[in-house]
């Protein structure tokens, strides 16, 4: 079973091997990167690879590590037994299967994606350590031990808004995804528009890659935001050659909303402007 890349999703071989790795040695892979630069989409473009369902929990600042084993809906229970409801006799009926009971009871492997886990409480790492590592736990309401039928394929994302702990580290294979070089994006770029004409993309990469190197934007573009200014470019049948003319020393790109997300961004470009001017 090995991962390389999908047609949607081109893979650098040093992910390849990092996600080949995490599937050997039966750990979470753990990505790290830039907003942007296809975290979550890995998980699927793996599902999809190895012919893998997928189920997914999305991390919530509210989100709790008891939300993903299971919730015992007391309120149910206690409405249930005002109205005389013979449900109430077994308890089971009133405890709801997490992400991970989902995961953990599926009949076929599947990959189980736990999506920007540092936006949870810190002490949401550490309230998962023993189940993801012995895939199992255990529910007091009803007395039972949950167990993995087959280890799923654990895929953790992390946008580095917050650290997480050590003792979780230690449980994981690490990987950051580093921002795609210019020869890379432009595979990521034909995968989405395979008929964009080649000096078009040129022009587009050279204003993109200028962007990026402006120094104190707040939100550096990333490939979702490439992607979706060469859709509007295409759209709007903006030519090479205009491009090839924009002088980002005196003006913004058309469209560059798509690149630039806040206003602290435009200031920082105005910025750069006024400083070129003087010099």
């Amino acid at each position: 079973m090995k991962f390389e890349g999908t047609e949607r999703y081109i893979a650098t071989k040093d992910l390849q091997v990092a996600v080949n790795a995490a599937i050997t040695l039966e750990r979470p892979l753990l990505v790290k990167g830039e907003p942007g630069t296809g975290k979550t989409m890995l998980a699927h473009e793996v599902a999809i690879a190895l012919d893998l369902p997928i189920i997914t929990w999305h991390i919530k600042s509210t989100s709790a590590a008891q939300q993903g084993l299971y919730e015992y809906d007391a309120v149910s229970r206690l409405r249930d037994s005002q109205l005389g409801d013979e449900r109430v006799k077994d308890i089971g009926n009133y405890i709801i299967p997490g992400k991970l009971w989902e995961a953990f009871t599926a009949d076929k492997l599947n990959v189980l994606l736990i999506d920007e886990i540092d936006k949870a409480d810190i002490e949401f790492p550490n309230d998962l350590l023993l189940e993801l590592d012995r895939m199992e736990f255990y529910v007091y309401e009803t007395k039972q031990t949950i167990r993995a039928v087959r280890r799923p394929i654990v895929l953790i994302t992390s946008n580095n808004e917050k650290e997480l702990p050590d003792a979780f580290l230690r449980r994981c294979f690490f990987h950051y995804i580093q921002f795609p070089d210019k020869e890379t994006m432009e595979r990521i770029v034909n995968v989405h528009y395979p008929d964009i004409h080649e000096s078009l993309l040129k022009e587009a990469m050279e204003i993109f890659f200028q962007f990026r190197e402006i120094q104190g934007l707040k939100k550096k573009p990333s490939t979702s935001e490439l992607i979706d200014w060469i859709k509007l470019l295409l759209a709007e049948n903006i030519p090479a050659d205009y491009l090839a003319k924009v002088d980002l020393s005196k003006e913004l790109p058309p469209l560059y909303g798509a690149m630039l997300k806040n206003e602290q961004d435009v200031h920082a470009f105005e910025r750069l402007r006024f400083m070129q001017r003087r010099v």
